[in-house]
């Protein structure tokens, strides 16, 4: 399918650990996507940079001031066209980030995130929800 042909969803979400536990947030869902845990991050805006869009997801949703690191991971999904929706192309980065301040709590409002939580990282492969995106960062641990 040629790339005029359907949508782009940029997204950027980081990879934080400490202390043996992983930083995830609690989607509370939305059409077609069901509530779960997930990696900080999401949809970059027209005119941020992946950095610059990690940044500010990762502050709206867990409360920390981070400094974006290098792209550790990328990854996509593609969406079937729908009766009121073109067909959409989801890239994703995972990017490592360093946590420079802030206090852990969800400043958005009316968003789709409404917790963060530290969760051991021995736990985080046996959440019964959790998004693709966990996954793709759990390998990047297990490397």
């Amino acid at each position: 399918m040629h790339f005029t042909e359907y949508d782009t969803r940029l997204a950027a979400y980081a990879l934080l650990v400490a202390d043996g536990s992983m930083l995830l947030t609690w989607f509370n869902g939305g059409p077609g996507a069901p509530p779960c845990w997930t990696l900080p991050g999401g949809g970059v805006e027209f005119d941020e940079s992946l950095e610059d869009g990690v940044v500010r997801e990762v502050y709206e949703e867990t409360g920390y001031v981070v400094t974006a690191g290098a792209i550790l991971a990328t990854h996509h999904l593609c969406v079937p066209a729908t009766s009121g929706r073109r067909p959409m192309r989801s890239q994703r980065f995972v990017l490592a980030a360093t946590i420079t301040g802030g206090v852990l709590g969800t400043t958005e409002q009316g968003g789709t995130t409404d917790f963060a939580r530290w969760v051991p990282l021995g736990e985080v492969g046996a959440l019964p929800a959790r998004a693709g995106i966990v996954d793709v960062a759990l390998g990047l641990l297990e490397r």
